[in-house]
């Protein structure tokens, strides 16, 4: 298996010698991102490392929703935001049933990158510095991704790209690693913004508003729960 990293438009892909197509992942500005068909599909972040952030639903609340409580459920998301194939994922999760323990600690270094990279943003958000601990977490995934770092030609320019064991569960978690470090080195990052949901939401989000105007995770959602609570605060002062 080779992974592909397509720095200039952002995008990642993961294949096989025999499948040049199981894992394609559209970030480029201009291009409307799938939408989740996985455990977490109500929103669009557009951004990998924002999508797997929010897959801790209400995560600014004092009792989140985990969503991940299986590697099954890692592929599924995976599967769900067109990360993967149907066939890809079918060959991952046969190996975590060959590999349970190995399957399990993957879901821990997931969850574990997942939370460093939401504290991460969530600091910068807040004009904050991210703690030592959560930029550690990152570098150490990006760190153990598979050496032998080449350039590639491509039909859409140039890329990086490395081989993997194909039978690598741990796969999963590369892409969003380097979603993350693209993100974190790039202007959009001071457009990373959370829903201000009083009730912690806590969703991320990529404010492309003109001024930086974004609020809510959904103006449909959370933003017309925050709309319905001012007119009935405005209609009781008034009665």
């Amino acid at each position: 298996m080779s992974i592909t990293y397509y720095n200039k438009f952002a995008s990642y892909i993961i294949t096989k010698k025999y499948n040049l197509s199981i894992l394609f992942w559209q970030l480029y500005e201009g291009v409307e991102m799938p939408k989740s068909k996985g455990v977490n599909s109500n929103q669009e972040s557009r951004r990998l490392c924002l999508e797997f952030v929010n897959t801790l639903l209400w995560h600014a609340s004092e009792h989140p929703e985990e969503t991940l409580h299986s590697y099954a459920d890692l592929v599924t998301w995976a599967q769900g935001v067109r990360l993967i194939s149907n066939r890809a994922a079918q060959e991952l999760l046969r190996d975590a049933v060959d590999q349970p323990a190995e399957a399990s600690r993957v879901l821990k270094r997931a969850t574990a990158l997942r939370e460093a990279i939401y504290r991460i943003f969530v600091a910068l958000i807040h004009e904050k510095s991210p703690a030592e601990a959560d930029l550690a977490e990152l570098n150490n995934t990006l760190t153990k991704m598979p050496r032998g770092a080449r350039i590639v030609k491509t039909a859409k320019g140039f890329a990086w790209n490395w081989d993997v064991d194909e039978d690598a569960l741990d796969s999963l978690i590369w892409p969003i690693a380097l979603s993350a470090a693209e993100l974190l080195i790039s202007e959009k990052c001071k457009r990373v913004g959370q829903c201000a949901d009083n009730r912690g939401c806590g969703w991320l989000f990529l404010d492309n508003s003109k001024n930086r105007s974004r609020r809510w995770c959904d103006i449909k959602d959370c933003g017309n729960r925050a709309k319905q609570r001012r007119h009935y605060e405005r209609t009781r002062r008034h009665t």
